[in-house]
């Protein structure tokens, strides 16, 4: 109940409507009740009710109301559990179509505001009252059969749901428990009845994915149960399976959660949420849902700035490949290109180049989509190309903002290309990704887009190929028996392959009995010199680009893997997954 409340009285405190004595006195009885300081600050009589709506009121932008002059429609009171009423301090005035007008204590009180939404399915406007007025007007108006009633509505839980439930709230529990940071309880807001079963539920898939260090959450309906999986080091797999008949009420939970329209089910929609843990932790979800056959699948990105390896020394960079990448990125003009599929890797790379690009003294433009991060001292623009806000259409803009390096997502298309192109050699850096194989494809792939081989051996000055592999875990790895035919037939040199030793993980209780834990990447770092610049402009095969470059010293995504074999950071296996 407590969560969040020590900026209210910060806030008072500003503004000089308390004093720092009073504030102390008000957070140490908080801590004893367990209640809202706003209540706390009213009961010790050191500000009024009236006060406090005020300048709530202002200080988020809501209008107020006085309950007592205003006839509430009491059958609204049934869209919602008595109980929930009371303990979020909130109630419905009246609705307007599809939007449920109510009243609160705290207008900034998110987690209640959501819940009222997905329990009455209905858009909501908000007015702030007291305390003392909103909870007499619930007392008066609530219908004395229906206090003790259970939850209703469409998504009511049966027996059977209830048990599985039940045995899921066991896997929350320990989340909870284990879910720390600097000491701090997470702080993810969870209900303590069973009143909302399908708000604890969601609530909980997403913290054990936080645990897990999964990078993305698929909730899948099938013929007869709603799958959940997990995205853990790049491998989906299954975390628990749910009853079919709560699909649409877990789904549409997600989507109140993420400001996703609810009542569209028949089209693929985006959108995001925020969820904060032990306080200072904030984790941002990226939510997409499919119409399926069987219903809306969702799928929820992870992005958690905490994780996010922004030293470019411990990317897995090899000391030349690693030297090639910083004296590219230092220069003060021309393009480098990071490539890979998606899901490689490579916005970690581009973030990381910009992280130590990033000076006073230096004007960076993104244009990204979606933003996946965002980070001080950039300027980032999201993509919006159903109102003309393109990548090209953003380059342009660009231009005449004084950039000194610009950061573009991806070049999807003949006219993003050019710009960039131009931008790289009039004075810009320009950083950006293709989704080719290797590096040298990045070039042929360029030309099939047909910007002409003179502008782009005029202005690519470094590739980069990228690949992620997983990591074996330290606590149950164990030198692995491997043929010499084998190491021979994935480029193991002949000379070495007596001297190599190949690990794997047995698995264990910390990687999940799957025997990896984390993912570096294998790269393949092509610098554009004067000989490659000579087959560009006699317009050679990638083939034949990439015979040049590893007669320069060029080292390939498979002997970068094989490198990370022999230094015993990732198996065979992992080398074979992601390589040719």
């Amino acid at each position: 109940m407590a969560t969040g409340r020590p900026l209210l009285g910060q806030l008072l405190l500003r503004s000089k409507i308390i004093t720092e004595d009073q504030l102390r006195e008000a957070i140490r009885v908080q801590e004893l009740k367990n209640k809202r300081l706003g209540s706390v600050l009213s009961e010790l009589g050191y500000i009024s009710e009236e006060t406090l709506v005020a300048f709530l009121s202002r200080q988020y932008n809501v209008p107020t109301i006085k309950l007592s002059d205003y006839k509430i429609d009491t059958s609204l009171l049934r869209l919602i559990p008595y109980e929930t009423l009371k303990k979020y301090q909130v109630i419905p005035i009246s609705r307007d179509g599809g939007s449920l007008r109510i009243a609160i204590t705290d207008p900034f009180y998110r987690r209640a505001i959501d819940d009222v939404k997905f329990l009455s399915k209905m858009k909501v406007s908000v007015y702030v009252a007291s305390e003392s007025a909103i909870m007499g007007a619930i007392e008066k108006y609530y219908p004395e059969e229906e206090k003790v009633r259970e939850p209703a509505g469409e998504y009511k839980i049966s027996k059977e749901e209830a048990t599985e439930i039940e045995k899921f709230s066991e896997i929350i529990g320990s989340a909870v428990e284990s879910l720390t940071v600097a000491g701090e309880k997470e702080e993810l807001d969870i209900p303590e009845e069973l009143d909302a079963p399908i708000v604890k539920l969601v609530h909980g898939i997403l913290m054990n994915a936080v645990k897990s260090y999964a990078s993305d959450i698929h909730i899948e309906p099938s013929e007869d149960i709603l799958r959940v999986r997990y995205r853990i080091d790049g491998v989906l797999q299954p975390f628990i399976d749910l009853p079919l008949k709560i699909k649409n009420a877990v789904v549409s939970r997600v989507k109140i959660m993420s400001n996703i329209d609810i009542s569209e089910r028949r089209l693929p929609q985006d959108g995001r949420m925020k969820l904060k843990f032990g306080g200072s932790r904030e984790i941002d979800f990226r939510v997409s849902t499919l119409p399926t056959i069987f219903g809306e699948k969702v799928v929820m990105r992870l992005l958690d700035k905490a994780s996010l390896q922004l030293d470019m020394l411990k990317l897995g960079l090899e000391e030349r490949p690693l030297q090639y990448l910083l004296e590219a990125i230092e220069k003060p003009y021309g393009m480098v290109l990071v490539t890979g599929p998606t899901g490689s890797g490579k916005t970690t790379t581009l973030y990381s180049a910009l992280s130590r690009l990033n000076k006073p003294g230096v004007n960076i433009i993104t244009a990204e989509d979606p933003i996946e991060y965002n980070f001080s001292g950039i300027n980032q623009t999201q993509m919006k190309e159903d109102i003309g806000l393109t990548f090209a259409s953003a380059l342009r803009s660009f231009l005449r903002q004084d950039p000194d390096i610009i950061m573009v997502g991806e070049m999807r298309d003949f006219e993003t290309a050019e710009i960039a192109i131009k931008a790289a050699l009039t004075g810009h850096l320009v950083l950006s990704t293709l989704h080719t194989n290797d590096a040298p494809s990045a070039i042929t792939r360029l030309m099939d887009m047909k910007i002409e081989p003179f502008l782009i051996s005029s202005s690519v000055i470094l590739i980069v190929a990228q690949r992620l592999v997983r990591k074996i875990c330290e606590s149950c790895k164990e030198v692995q028996k491997t043929s010499e035919a084998l190491l021979l037939k994935i480029g193991f040199p002949p000379e070495r392959i007596k001297d190599v030793k190949c690990y794997i993980g047995i698995g264990c209780p910390k990687c999940g009995k799957t025997g990896y834990r984390g993912r570096i990447a294998l790269y393949e770092v092509m610098p554009v010199n004067d000989e490659i610049k000579e087959l560009i402009l006699k317009g050679a095969s990638s083939a034949d680009i990439k015979k040049e470059a590893v007669r320069l010293g060029m080292s390939t995504l498979r002997q970068d893997g094989i490198k990370k074999v022999t230094d015993g950071i990732t198996t065979i296996g992992e080398v074979l997954r992601v390589t040719f």
